[in-house]
């Protein structure tokens, strides 16, 4: 136990120790490769022995499709594993999106331009709201889609170390908000929409005119924002940072987040964040103008946000030029980049430094593609879900049941929307005939699925996290990863389910016009 934890005492210094032995056995744990190597044999085991097994599963078509659990032993497994290895790898949804973020991102942190912007955050941002500002920073970025695992977990770790702190405790606080806190917001996603028109489509087996729009749990999300970002950053400065003790930098790490820039860095900085206003100026109108490329026109009654698809889909690439254009501009303020074999040079030397996540990244990307192959994860769910049904519970126990088996199915399948899919013709209907709304229902599964993403191996932005941890401490693995993020996983489970609760005992609404019962 750190000397730090002794001094604390009481049930804190426990958990702490707790998580510190969780951490070291972690540790222990073959490399994280070897385990993903072992996690896709695991499944391969797993489909011989539950080969044959089924479920009806209902599709985003709202067509029913009978899924079997395939064995990967068997002559088209292997022939499969086989022919489709290659395509696994290339397919791994992370794989291309971090790869073209980190250009950018790489850039940006070789010229310097990340440690001045990081340098005038911790100037500007007192001591003691840095940890909330980089929670709430994390949770709003499901605005961007998956972009803030790649963005803001690196940026939470080098704002720590810059101060003096752990950082991996920065890189979990940040994966804390970015993946824990995912179904919140203050402002609508894309999720919201795309929840919606599954959760109607349910309804209305019940009710036939039932109406769901995208704004239905917008006040429980605006709510759960405060809350995961007070809860996100109580974990992390009372258990996660002196679970993780002092940091010892190395010999090669010279960034201080509290250093003085010069008048030279000053004023490079600032031509930089001038081309990224313009550059911002350029994104925000592909997004905004009507005629835009990256703006659709969408059909009468469909949600307003649909017209951004376009964009949202294009949110890597757009990212990597905002960073990349003030990084340049950066670069050749302060004297770094003479030339465009200099930008090349640095752009090469970022990549250079991806070789560990693009292997790691090929075995991650054969157990999810083996894991979905063999149907085991859709037919455990619905089973999981036949389970709950037969139990009979009714009232909140019903509702936090409900919960708990949404965050259980998580481990199984990561996707929102498709484990949504089949999971809300089951349960809207069956807690519509209980008094319950659609809207409650989708808000509990929300819950339910965000507070079990920083756990799963299924993640798969997993790998770029152990990378990403591994910059600073050479003997961080998934044990470390996971035992640091346990910690927000129960809290954000206990507080999350008290807030829903105390939201269904006083009748708030979940949204505009978006009420707790139905039918009474």
């Amino acid at each position: 136990m750190t000397e730090k934890t002794e001094k604390s005492g009481g049930l804190t210094a426990k958990i702490v120790h707790i998580l510190e032995r969780l951490g070291e056995i972690g540790n222990k744990l073959p490399d994280p490769l070897t385990l993903f190597v072992i996690f896709a044999a695991m499944v391969v085991v797993a489909s011989m022995i539950f080969e044959g097994a089924s479920a009806e599963v209902i599709q985003r078509s709202g067509e029913t499709q009978l899924k079997v659990v395939g064995s990967l032993m068997s002559a088209d497994g292997i022939k499969w594993m086989f022919l489709h290895a290659v395509d696994n790898f290339v397919g791994f949804a992370p794989l291309g999106p971090v790869l073209t973020v980190m250009i950018g991102i790489g850039v940006a942190e070789k010229t310097g331009f990340f440690s001045m912007g990081l340098r005038v955050l911790v100037g500007s941002v007192p001591k003691s709201a840095v940890t909330a500002t980089l929670v709430f920073a994390s949770v709003m970025s499901s605005m961007t889609a998956d972009a803030g695992y790649v963005v803001l977990t690196p940026l939470g770790a080098l704002l720590f170390a810059g101060m003096g702190r752990h950082p991996l405790a920065g890189l979990a606080a940040a994966y804390a908000g970015v993946s824990g806190g995912y179904s919140a917001n203050l402002l609508i996603t894309g999720l919201d929409p795309m929840l919606a028109k599954l959760t109607q489509q349910a309804a209305q087996t019940i009710d036939p005119a039932y109406s769901v729009n995208a704004t239905c749990n917008y006040y429980f999300m605006v709510v759960s924002t405060i809350l995961i970002t007070i809860v996100g950053t109580f974990i992390t400065t009372k258990f996660v940072e002196p679970m993780l003790g002092e940091w010892n930098p190395s010999d090669d790490f010279k960034f201080d987040a509290e250093k003085k820039p010069s008048d030279k860095e000053r004023s490079a900085f600032m031509a930089a964040m001038a081309a990224a206003a313009v550059a911002a100026v350029g994104v925000a109108l592909l997004a905004l103008v009507p005629s835009s490329p990256l703006r659709e026109e969408v059909a009468a009654g469909a949600p307003a946000i649909n017209a951004y698809s376009p964009f949202f889909e294009s949110i890597e690439i757009l990212i990597t030029i905002l960073f990349i254009l003030p990084a340049i501009v950066y670069g050749v303020k302060t004297g770094q980049i003479k030339n465009d074999k200099d930008v090349a040079k640095l752009a090469s030397e970022a990549m250079g430094t991806m070789g560990a996540y693009i292997v790691l990244a090929f075995v991650a990307g054969q157990f999810v593609a083996y894991f979905n192959w063999t149907n085991i994860g859709a037919v455990s769910a619905v089973k999981g879900a036949d389970v709950l049904r037969d139990i009979g519970l009714t009232g909140l126990p019903l509702v936090f049941g409900f919960l708990s088996v949404s965050a259980l199915m998580n481990m199984f399948v990561g996707s929102a929307s498709a484990k949504w899919a089949f999971m809300a013709p089951i349960f809207v209907p069956m807690l519509m005939q209980l008094g319950f709304s659609p809207e409650l229902t989708q808000a509990t599964y929300r819950v339910g699925d965000s507070i079990t993403n920083i756990i799963t191996p299924l993640m798969p932005y997993l790998p770029i996290i152990i990378v990403f941890a591994q910059k600073y401490d050479k003997k961080a693995g998934m044990g470390t990863i996971l035992a640091a993020m346990v910690p927000y996983s129960v809290a954000f489970f206990i507080m999350w389910s008290l807030l829903l609760a105390g939201w269904i005992l006083f009748g708030i609404d979940l949204g505009p016009g978006a009420p707790l019962s139905y039918g009474q």
